[in-house]
């Protein structure tokens, strides 16, 4: 009896070793394939010819959908590759204009701490390019939790960007709250030259 018992117990092994090789090869066999994707995708053009650039509007865009998403993940240094040094900034509160990277950033992290859940919505975005010079006005809408307590506000920004180096920097952001209109106000209509992106 004891020996049929070892011979159970001996088969019971042989087989969960069986299932343990079949799932690591099965294992193997899928990560394979994504590894050498991911090589793929973070692996330099080997013919730089084959990069078409964007448009400069829609680089523009690009650096404005960038720094707002930085703005909400907090990434500050992502959002400084956004920005001038010399960037001068105008918030939506009545206080001076804040002049500098280092400034603002300060500015920014002294309110962001207050911030979690972040989320903030851009919409009816205007841009115009004119040589090295761009200015782009969109709308938004935020909430977050602020102070523990729910926030949540619209406004406008009008930014203006210049390209220095091949590169798009924002050099001046101006941001205006708009009071929330009472219950029943019909909203103005949107001006015919606006031209969403």
């Amino acid at each position: 009896m004891t020996h049929a018992v070892s011979l159970i117990m001996s088969l019971r092994k042989t087989r969960l070793l069986k299932v343990l090789l079949l799932g690591a090869m099965i294992l193997f066999v899928a990560v394979s394939p994504a590894a050498a994707q991911k090589k793929k995708k973070n692996a330099p053009p080997t013919d730089s010819a084959s990069v078409v650039p964007l448009p400069d509007e829609q680089q523009v865009d690009y650096v404005i959908s960038e720094m707002l998403g930085a703005w909400q993940l907090n990434d500050t240094e992502r959002m400084h590759k956004d920005y001038a040094e010399d960037v001068v900034v105008v918030q939506g509160v009545y206080a001076p204009p804040v002049v500098g990277w280092p400034n603002y950033l300060a500015s920014y992290q002294a309110s962001r701490q207050r911030m979690n859940r972040v989320r903030l919505d851009r919409a009816n975005t205007y841009i115009k390019v004119d040589g090295n010079v761009a200015w782009a006005c969109y709308q938004w809408d935020f909430a977050a939790v602020v102070d523990d307590k729910t926030s949540t506000a619209q406004g406008q920004t009008t930014l203006v960007l210049q390209k220095r180096g091949g590169k798009w920097l924002i050099v001046l952001n101006h941001t205006s709250l708009v009071a929330p209109t009472p219950a029943g106000t019909p909203k103005p209509p949107v001006a015919a030259t606006a031209k969403p992106s």
